[in-house]
């Protein structure tokens, strides 16, 4: 069983202190760190409880995108919809947030997604999106 660790270093970094406060926390017994060698490594149980908060995993990235399919009439754009509502829906509890709107302009029979999510995840998602826009054509 694998424990995410955090250096000194890192620990400050995130709360935003210098490192002599983190290892002064660490000697004093406030903030609970093992020994490897020369260093302090602090678990990731062990921040959160001294922050009271959960400790953050890492980078977060996210992106925004848009897409405009012209020529969409409301029959495909409702196929569109439910479809990709659908693949949304099938992802694992894992998995980062995502989501999504469609508007459709019936006047201008033109169908936008608004695409708010993780890397990977939008990436397929306009993969998919791309495969319906040529096959509605």
């Amino acid at each position: 069983m694998s424990q995410e660790l955090y250096s000194v270093e890192q620990v400050a970094e995130r709360l935003g202190l210098h490192v002599r406060t983190v290892r002064g926390y660490i000697r004093e017994g406030r903030l609970s760190a093992v020994r490897i060698g020369k260093q302090y490594r602090i678990a990731r149980a062990d921040l959160e409880a001294f922050t009271g908060q959960p400790a953050p995993a890492g980078r977060h990235v996210e992106v925004s995108s848009i897409v405009e399919i012209d020529g969409v009439d409301l029959d495909a754009a409702i196929r569109m919809t439910n479809a990709l509502m659908g693949t949304m829906n099938t992802r694992g509890a894992g998995e980062p947030p995502m989501r999504a709107e469609t508007i459709h302009d019936r006047e201008r029979r033109r169908l936008k997604i608004i695409l708010v999510g993780g890397l990977d995840v939008t990436r397929d998602l306009l993969k998919l999106i791309g495969f319906w826009a040529e096959a509605y054509r």
